[in-house]
């Protein structure tokens, strides 16, 4: 079984997909843009072959290595990144080389916010008010419909990439004269706490792996206001959240790849699907999601692709956290300090890649614990600010 990976080296982590399809008995075709030399011992262990290329926005030179590996390797089986940046690439490479997964034709409804939407409320879920607007007048037509504030962003677009809550006339004409040239969606701001619905489908559709985040604020905030940022990983997984997925999986027909679902819950209850990812969440999820089981998801990744298998017990014996602190934030305890003091249940602490920074930290520490007051309570201890002029 050949599979190609494309970028493997980005995210630090995703280099373990190719450890766990190669453990699968799969050969790991990667291509990317990096020398070879410059690759981590792990991965280069992990591939039968790595092309390099110039640039990977060069589709002709995308081409050109899967047209090399299926000459020298025989039909490509797979063709994944499993990054939303190269979902497009990914698409129309499968489509180019009659790979199995998403064509391009298959993206639209996962590309376009305006579209998830329009899916949601066939599969009968609840979704903001929104409409792509291009001329201020359609904005401030929609607006008299629903009110300040609203929050506007692409409507193709990755994460909370150029997202902002415009509260008031002068914000929206100030977005109009700054914005890029986008197509943009406006919708209803939804005041709710984030919650997902995160996991892994086999190649028939069914969920094998799922679990669930809930953040203390929304990733909109945390980038444009500078804000701490931390997300847990229950044990018990919210039943309301874990049925609108359930709604979510089977309204985009998802097959042997993992998923990242994104809702709000408002305080009367109410659930509001936010967005769908056909991708693994952010960051250092994937980590989160071993840790809180005591498991190895990019080895049974492999499994799933190979043997449409996922062999280990979902145990959920722990609270994960995910703890993101920002370099131009005085904290009142310093890292030694945290460590001193909970260092029996933090697992894994690090510095972050500056391009992930602004939405989950400059530095990440994820801590597990079977008491989620106990989680909490760390999690007050690390992002608790100097008093001014300490």
């Amino acid at each position: 079984m050949n599979f190609v990976f494309l970028s493997p080296y980005f995210p630090n982590n995703f280099y373990n997909f190719c450890v766990g399809l190669k453990e699968a008995g799969i050969n790991v075709l990667a291509i990317g843009d990096l020398p070879y030399e410059e690759l981590r011992s792990e991965l280069k262990d992990s591939l039968t072959e790595y092309y390099r290329v110039d640039n990977m926005e060069d589709y002709s030179q995308m081409l050109k290595a899967c047209g090399y590996f299926t000459f020298k390797h025989g039909k490509i089986d797979r063709i994944e990144s499993n990054n939303e940046y190269w979902l497009e690439t990914d698409a129309r490479l499968r489509k180019d080389f009659n790979v199995q997964g998403l064509k391009p034709e298959d993206i639209e409804t996962m590309k376009y916010k305006s579209k998830m939407k329009e899916v949601f409320n066939r599969a009968g879920l609840n979704t903001a008010r929104g409409k792509v607007i291009d001329q201020l007048a359609e904005a401030e037509e929609f607006i008299g419909e629903v009110g300040y504030p609203v929050v506007v962003k692409p409507d193709n677009g990755v994460g909370a990439a150029d997202t902002h809550k415009l509260n008031n006339h002068q914000e929206l004409v100030d977005f109009y004269e700054n914005k890029l040239d986008l197509d943009y969606i406006m919708e209803e701001y939804i005041q709710g706490k984030i919650y997902t619905f995160d996991g892994l489908t086999d190649q028939d559709g069914n969920i094998v792996f799922s679990s669930s985040m809930i953040f203390n604020d929304g990733i909109m905030e945390t980038v444009n206001e500078g804000l701490d940022m931390f997300y847990y990983i229950p044990r018990q997984l919210p039943e309301d959240i874990v049925e609108s997925g359930l709604k979510t999986v089977d309204a985009f027909d998802l097959k042997e790849r993992f998923f990242h679902f994104e809702y709000f819950k408002m305080d009367n209850g109410k659930i509001v699907a936010l967005e769908v990812n056909v991708r693994p969440p952010g960051g250092l999820t994937l980590d989160m999601f071993n840790y809180a089981n005591d498991i190895d998801v990019y080895q049974e990744y492999g499994r799933v692709v190979r043997f449409n298998s996922f062999e280990s017990d979902i145990s959920r014996k722990y609270n994960c956290f995910y703890i993101g602190r920002k370099n131009f934030i005085n904290y009142k305890h310093s890292l030694s300090e945290l460590l001193n003091n909970y260092g029996d249940y933090i697992i894994r602490h690090e510095e972050i890649s500056p391009i992930l920074a602004p939405a989950i930290g400059d530095y990440g520490i994820i801590l597990r614990t079977k008491d989620l007051d106990k989680g909490k309570e760390i999690v007050q201890y690390a992002i608790e600010h100097a008093s001014k002029g300490v």
